[in-house]
């Protein structure tokens, strides 16, 4: 009966180690650490987290794109990301500003796309969605250099989508030249 019950123990120890997985002593990286540094150069950087998962620009025509110019007696602001998802559709994050001047050191509530406002999109496929007053966000503008045509920033916001589903877009920053 002992050497069962040794046989046993060893059996059930055998087992209970080869179970044991070397990766739960090495978690997944952190998304956020995969995202392009928080800089003030003009870079040519954007990152941020799309729903949990890492967004960066790649893979598709016109990646990353910054315009600030003044048009018509207001300045206009656009910042756009794009990348190709596993399906070839594209996917578009932007910001930006309609009538509404942006400068060093201030923050923007992201909210509808009109006139005097900031505003986030998501566009998915041909689909299109801003943000709003139930579903917003925010841009902190962190450098704006006009002599080196550079803007930084950080941001976040929430867009529902024509299906109903609320994308979340945290951990958002640039560091871009922009055209004028």
């Amino acid at each position: 009966m002992k050497i069962l019950k040794s046989t046993f123990l060893l059996f059930f120890l055998t087992i209970t180690i080869s179970c044991c997985n070397k990766d739960d002593d090495n978690p997944p990286p952190d998304p956020v650490d995969q995202l392009p540094p928080a800089t003030q150069t003009g870079a040519g950087t954007f990152g941020c987290l799309l729903d949990g998962e890492v967004f960066l620009p790649g893979n598709s025509s016109n990646n990353l794109d910054c315009v600030y110019q003044y048009v018509n007696s207001g300045y206009y602001f656009a910042l756009q990301s794009n990348k190709r998802d596993s399906n070839n559709n594209r996917i578009t994050l932007a910001i930006g500003t309609n009538r509404l001047e942006i400068n060093e050191g201030e923050t923007y509530s992201l909210v509808e796309f009109i006139e005097g406002n900031a505003s986030g999109i998501y566009s998915y496929a041909t689909n299109t969605s801003y943000t709003s007053q139930n579903n917003n966000g925010e841009l902190k503008i962190t450098k704006l250099d006009f002599d080196n045509h550079i803007v930084a920033g950080t941001f976040w916001y929430d867009v529902k989508d024509s299906n109903g589903m609320v994308h979340k877009i945290r951990e958002g920053r640039f560091d871009v030249r922009f055209t004028e």
